[in-house]
């Protein structure tokens, strides 16, 4: 079976120990962000997530701040339609792609919480931040492979654009791209290289590979796949399973409740499907074989994590493979430790090479990676 990609998280937001509280919280410090990305760097992971949101700090600084310290991470980072132009999302892109010397990935994020949007001054409806997206990537592709644009569409009106220094990339870099709604769909169809899906169970994942793969048939394309999850893996199937209810040992019903409420709140479908496969319930988080809703009680977006041995989450990885999913884009909790335990004990079993831990622990920052990966 072909090896697949495998990236992890940078968790901008900040870190943690336990779900639901912030008793145990590392805050997302440059120090500590640096730590991150560069023992992935080390590790050998293929890419790095770097998120965005309210709460996050700005992808394109963080992404910045790592380029100077890896050599082979590739960085998937937001390229937001609705809250700014392709001109200038045009120009970030080839300035940050240079100084990764070809490493930029990204992550077309039109938005799925509408309060989170009209903080920022946009007021699209649903169907609407999709047609915004059309319009924004017809215009960014053009720039990025050195045109000059006049385009006058329903949402997006340039004039003369152009991008002056293109990236190294051509003809432009790799774009990720997750929704769930049929809008999303279409917009992934006509325009991504790789569409991302959140950790639903296998047979959902492959009714949305399957709508995505017909519908880029339409348009004379075909799109990759990558799948976004967390992962709790131990040695043991009893360990793994005990941490993943340590993980959330300390939510209270109120906890639950008002996350929910909020998540429900939300236009993104996506985040109603996470939602419903647990249906803010406790006793029914096991949604899939190893397939554990519990981080999506009170986290948005991503929500289900694989929970297992090695050689169990392994398998599971390869059921999705086998699906068509090429890329894993992974995280766990905190993501410092994570990041080492992961590949330590999961890289061998889906054919990655061993990558030597010498040095990660030695970053230089205030975390002690071996002292913690025993904790």
């Amino acid at each position: 079976m072909t090896v697949p990609d495998i990236f992890w998280f940078l968790p901008t937001s900040g870190d943690t120990r336990y779900l639901g509280t912030s008793d145990f919280g590392r805050a997302p410090t440059t120090a500590y962000l640096r730590e991150i990305g560069m023992a992935a760097d080390r590790l050998g992971y293929d890419g790095m997530l770097i998120p965005t949101g309210a709460s996050c700090l700005d992808p394109w600084v963080a992404a910045a701040a790592l380029a100077p310290l890896t050599q082979r991470l590739k960085l998937l980072v937001a390229l937001r339609t609705s809250v700014q132009g392709p001109t200038v999302s045009a120009r970030q892109a080839a300035a940050l792609d240079e100084a990764l010397g070809g490493r930029l990935l990204l992550n077309v994020v039109p938005g799925g919480d509408p309060r989170e949007l009209a903080a920022d001054g946009v007021f699209f409806d649903h169907d609407d931040r999709y047609e915004n997206a059309n319009e924004f990537l017809t215009v960014w592709k053009r720039l990025m492979q050195g045109e000059t644009v006049d385009f006058h569409g329903r949402h997006v009106r340039v004039e003369g654009a152009q991008n002056f220094h293109p990236g190294p990339q051509t003809p432009w870099p790799p774009l990720y791209f997750g929704g769930s709604s049929p809008a999303a769909h279409a917009l992934a169809a006509e325009h991504v290289d790789v569409y991302l899906t959140w950790g639903e169970p296998p047979a959902a994942v492959a009714e949305k590979i399957a709508d995505i793969r017909k519908r880029a048939q339409a348009h004379g394309r075909s799109v990759r796949f990558g799948i976004r999850l967390h992962a709790i893996v131990r040695e043991t199937e009893a360990e793994a399973w005990a941490e993943a209810e340590r993980l959330i040992s300390r939510l209270t019903d109120d906890d639950i409740a008002r996350a929910q409420a909020n998540y429900a709140s939300m236009d993104s479908v996506g985040q109603s499907r996470m939602a419903a496969l647990h249906g803010g319930r406790r006793d029914r988080l096991e949604v899939a074989p190893n397939l554990w809703a519990g981080v999506g009680l009170v986290r948005g977006g991503a929500g289900t994590a694989l929970v297992g041995d090695p050689e169990t989450v392994a398998a599971r990885m390869r059921e999705y493979q086998d699906l068509g999913i090429g890329t894993f884009v992974m995280s766990g909790y905190p993501h410092l430790e994570e990041a080492i335990r992961f590949a330590e004990l999961v890289f061998p079993l889906v054919g990655k090479d061993p990558v030597t831990l010498r040095g990660v622990a030695q970053t230089g920052g205030a975390f002690d990676v071996r002292a913690r990966a025993a904790n």
